[in-house]
């Protein structure tokens, strides 16, 4: 029979519930009887994605943010009620009443209320001004105040009070936080880990106040928010407060109908997440657990509503006894993560501590080991790369030496993924573990990462354990003795070093030619950026001149696609080179003055230049005006090509100095600036043998001698950091040149996809000596080749941003399409002609939606949403568009998920979708 479920609540964790039960045919009428489902939401928006509240202040459309739609409610036959409450529960009668006075039945009820802010008890904190950050309303309301704002303060310095801070420096404001620990994030990082992130926020100009309580609001005759006193009498000036400084178990309806809730809040749950009334449910941030304690963090919650769901439709044997409360996140550009059991106390019972700390770059690593040497927990911020390795280890002996992962070692010394153990989390978002992985992989016969994504859902969320599954791919074909495909993608059987030589010695111009050629299908968005490569690489073989001329702009990625980095938010990083970290007193004024008119975010980077953060793609072309009009070039901080050459002050004033590391590194740029590469390339300069340049940790490394150069190869910073090795040495500046002329041409020739130099030697037989045979004895006889093709690309180099601004063709590309069509001629029709194929605009269209549109070679128009529907940014129009499968497909620029054009779906997770406006 039909039975009633009354649901309470319809955010992330409720309409998990909501698919959960549908993906068991718990609803009636699916397979016979069944649940009716009715939620009673507070807001008047169905569920949306709270992780990125904060893309909203970058203009995000909230619709984006959703995690359902009409078609799934109406499907599921579920009673959707926006803004009307849950006002009073009767358990006696199974009754609950609404705000509005609508009295409904029910069988079974979950709660799933979430929290909500607390609120500190100060005179004030309800003026004009006061806000909290927690709903889209939230949102809303504190822009729109915003605008008339000039300096904000938020209380709280936790995960959502700084997360509250990067939003208000979004909006222009000059932004203080105020956080009553004596540190940062002091439920996530230690005293070490809490002075790196400070570091580095203050270094984004965010005024930091620890230790100290707020105490009063003070206001203008008006009532508006005019300033903060805290608590050791100090007054922070501020037209703005939010307070975020914790939340509260939405617990109110619980207590007020006898059902017992926690002594700090929360509803007391079970196991099966059934509280002390058997017919109720609480699930979410409103609970209490079993393990007596209230989750704040999303991930629990989807594993209570699970339990929840089970108990309700399926077998009942599911449980939730307490959760994993690791975190992983970027807050403000700085990398922070904790596991395991961070606080562990040193000392206790024989635990240890691990630390790595380099206060120069923000980074702190810690990493807890217990008397057997088993993984206690970590904090890891600045630095979170090793994260996914370390996790899964946590309560079990790491498989190499905790140094292994915290400090410069070589990629030798990190396990591979078949150390990982078999119960060891992959995928966060979907918490998918490596044996669930291994298991598809077996019983699909997997072979790719595609097939992966298909089967677990595992990659398909923020894609950060992408690289983590493709090892245990490969590990796992490996041990089944299946031999890993040496091609690229489905398009072209060919590795990235054959498509090279072919593309070389058939000269081959286009992808086009390429894959009518040596190739199938459409492309993708693996094969078509590195082909974009080589054709850049081989550019002055070719008599091609500039990566965005032609169809060669439909192959790049969206960095090159721009000439710029893309951010999480959609908007770009604007870099200008700086050779050797040499810059004149008129040139910083001018980089001053464009970050102040833009309201770009400005840091000095560890390659010794300034980069320029927050620029909207159509505001490129204006900055870069300014700056090539001050004498400045792309430093190419997008490409895969040469990045910096980073150098100590040398001669110039050390008294140590041996030689004149600047104008070296100055040089070495200069040279070998805009050449294309397997993947980036980063030099180093030092003076002296004292290494202040860190020369050995970069691809190219020169250290001066009293006898001249000595020429350090394939270093490699990063996860798995790598000393460079001496190639030659005494060399005199002829020398030197021709010698890395040799070693960058071969590496250009013989590296594959993303291949940094250090994998590559580790990867290519003979190692060192084969570099040293082939390099300085020219046993190939390819020397003489290699230097003149170096002098080749010397000759052809010009700015790629000159070459943009000059060319009024490429210009109309950073600009959105806006359609003017002749009579007779239809908005559909126009953007036909308008559109190159393969490469996608922007178009806004005559009822506001913002879409991403794209024509293939036979000239047909596709239309989606232009939001990435997992990070919320604006960036679908700047995707490659290719084939899966024989599917038309666009890949976001984010994570690489690929969607099919034709209907928005999600190929790697059918339940995410593009929108498919209508054309008119």
């Amino acid at each position: 029979m039909t039975q009633t479920l009354v649901l309470i609540g319809h955010g992330m964790v409720g309409q998990h519930f909501l698919e959960v039960l549908a993906e068991r045919g718990a609803f009636a009428g699916e397979d016979g009887p069944g649940w009716h489902v009715v939620v009673l939401a507070e807001e008047d928006r169905v569920a949306y994605d709270r992780v990125h509240l904060s893309s909203a202040f970058t203009g995000t459309d909230p619709d984006e943010l959703s995690l359902t739609d009409a078609e799934f409610l109406t499907r599921h036959g579920i009673d959707l009620r926006l803004g009307d409450p849950a006002e009073h529960i009767d358990t006696a009668a199974r009754k609950v009443t609404t705000v509005s006075g609508t009295v409904v039945d029910y069988d079974a009820l979950v709660l799933a209320t979430g929290s909500y802010p607390f609120v500190p008890p100060i005179d004030g904190a309800d003026a004009a001004g006061c806000f909290t950050y927690r709903t889209l309303y939230d949102v809303e309301t504190l822009t729109a105040y915003a605008e008339e704002a000039k300096t904000g303060v938020v209380i709280g310095g936790g995960l959502l009070g700084l997360e509250a801070a990067g939003a208000l420096r979004t909006l222009g404001l000059a932004t203080h936080v105020v956080e009553f620990a004596p540190r940062l994030m002091p439920m996530q990082v230690d005293d070490g880990g809490a002075a790196a992130l400070r570091a580095t926020i203050e270094g984004m100009g965010v005024a930091v106040h620890t230790g100290v309580g707020a105490s009063s609001v003070e206001t203008d005759a008006d009532g508006r928010t005019r300033a903060l006193r805290l608590s050791n009498g100090e007054t922070i000036n501020a037209d703005l407060v939010v307070f975020s400084a914790g939340v509260r178990p939405r617990d109110r309806l619980a207590r007020e109908a006898g059902i017992a809730v926690g002594d700090r809040g929360g509803v007391v749950v079970d196991e099966h997440c059934r509280t002390t009334d058997p017919y109720i449910y609480a699930i979410g941030e409103c609970a209490q657990s079993a393990d007596g304690r209230v989750y704040g963090l999303v991930a629990p919650g989807y594993q209570m509503a699970e339990t929840a769901a089970d108990a309700l439709a399926g077998e009942g044997t599911k449980v939730f006894n307490g959760a994993d409360t690791s975190t992983k996140l970027k807050l403000m550009g700085a990398d922070v993560a904790s596991f395991g059991d961070p606080f562990a106390r040193e000392g206790k019972d024989g635990a240890v501590s691990v630390v790595f700390s380099d206060s120069r770059d923000g980074v702190y690593k810690k990493l807890l080991l217990g008397p057997d040497g088993a993984l206690l927990g970590g904090i890891l911020v600045g630095d979170a790369e090793a994260y996914s390795s370390l996790k899964p280890h946590t309560g079990k002996q790491l498989p190499a030496p905790a140094e292994a992962y915290v400090g410069p070692v070589t990629a030798a010394d990190i396990p591979g993924a078949d150390a990982l153990p078999d119960d060891a989390v992959l995928c966060s978002c979907h918490n998918v573990t490596k044996a669930q992985v291994t298991s598809a992989i077996a019983a699909e016969g997997i072979t790719d990462l595609g097939g992966i994504k298909k089967c677990t859902k595992a990659g398909t969320g923020c894609g950060g354990c992408v690289n983590t599954l493709q090892a245990v791919l490969d590990a796992e074909l490996s041990a089944a003795g299946i031999e890993k495909a040496k091609g690229l993608c489905e398009h072209f059987e060919l590795s990235r070093s054959e498509i090279y030589e072919k593309i070389r010695t058939d000269r081959i111009r286009s992808f086009t030619e390429l894959l009518e050629k040596y190739g199938k299908g459409e492309g993708c968005t693996v094969c078509k950026p590195v082909v974009g490569n080589v054709l850049g690489t081989l550019g002055p073989e070719l008599g091609l001149t500039h990566i965005l001329d032609g169809e060669q702009a439909t192959l790049q990625d969206s960095n090159d696609l721009y000439l710029a980095n893309l951010q999480k938010d959609g908007t770009y990083s604007v870099v200008p080179r700086v050779p050797g970290g040499e810059i004149t007193p008129d040139a910083l004024i001018v980089i001053g003055e464009v970050a102040r008119d833009y309201g770009l975010y400005t840091k000095i980077t560890g390659g010794q230049r300034i980069d320029l953060f927050g620029a909207r793609a159509d505001q490129l072309p204006e900055i870069w005006q300014r700056l090539v009009d001050a004498g400045f070039e792309s430093g190419h901080a997008y490409g895969k090509s040469l990045r910096t050459v980073k150098s100590c002050i040398g001669s110039k004033f050390c008294r140590f100095g041996q030689g004149d590391s600047v104008q070296l590194a100055i040089d070495l740029e200069l040279r070998y600036r805009g050449l294309r590469a397997p993947h980036k390339i980063k030099g180093g300069v030092s003076g002296c043998l004292r290494e202040c340049a860190e020369a050995r940790g970069k691809d190219i490394g020169v250290i001066a001698t009293a006898n001249g150069w000595n020429l350090y190869v394939c270093g490699n910073g990063g996860t798995t950091p790598r000393h460079a090795d001496l190639l030659a040495a005494d060399l005199d500046a002829g020398e030197l040149f021709r010698l890395i002329d040799r070693f960058l041409m071969y590496y250009v020739r013989t590296g594959e996809r993303l291949e940094r130099t250090s994998a590559w030697l580790e990867r290519i037989d003979g190692g060192l000596e084969h570099l040293k045979s082939v390099l300085v004895e020219d046993s190939l006889s390819i020397c003489a080749e290699l230097e003149a093709q170096m002098e080749r690309h010397v000759a052809a180099y010009q700015d790629e941003w000159a070459a943009v601004l000059a060319d009024p063709e490429k210009l109309r590309r950073f600009k959105p399409f806006t359609a003017a069509p002749e009579d007779g001629v239809s908005f559909k029709d126009d953007l036909v002609k308008d559109l190159e194929p393969g490469r996608g605009r922007v178009a806004v269209l005559p009822d506001g939606t913002e879409a991403a549109l794209f024509k293939d070679r036979s000239g047909a128009l596709y239309a989606v949403g232009n939001h990435d529907p997992y990070s919320g940014a604006a960036v679908m129009a700047n995707g490659i568009m290719g084939s899966r499968d024989g599917v038309p497909t666009i890949a976001s620029p984010m994570h690489k998920q690929e969607f099919d054009l034709r209907t928005g779906v999600s190929l790697d997770d059918p339940e995410v979708a593009l929108g498919v406006p209508e054309l008119p």
